[in-house]
């Protein structure tokens, strides 16, 4: 697999080690065809970093059908754009402890 993204490498130092939540998190998970950026076995969660490349209409069009695949299997999908991660943190690192504890967003 290629090398991580900044935003992936932040990410991952954030999420790995149960430091979120008390979660156990695994990087490029695979779950039939596809290989998840982040995954929470105990809260069937996805989470995906966007580059760029996922804006475009293939892009789009790729993601919407992996997103059905995977809730196909009861897995849900947390998307962030690099962007995001990389200069929202806290907002992201919220929204995912909010989706891994059940909480309900404000």
């Amino acid at each position: 697999r290629r090398e991580a993204t900044d935003a992936e490498s932040l990410l991952w130092r954030l999420l790995r080690g149960r430091q979120l939540a008390g979660e156990k998190f695994r990087r490029q998970h695979q779950v039939g065809p596809y290989i998840l950026d982040y995954y929470c076995p105990s809260q069937k969660i996805a989470i995906e970093a966007d580059g760029g490349q996922h804006l475009t209409v293939e892009g789009l069009a790729r993601d919407a059908q992996r997103t059905r695949y995977l809730q196909d299997r009861g897995i849900r999908v947390l998307r962030f754009s690099n962007r995001e991660i990389l200069l929202e943190t806290e907002g992201v690192l919220d929204v995912i402890a909010r989706a891994v504890t059940g909480e309900a967003s404000p």
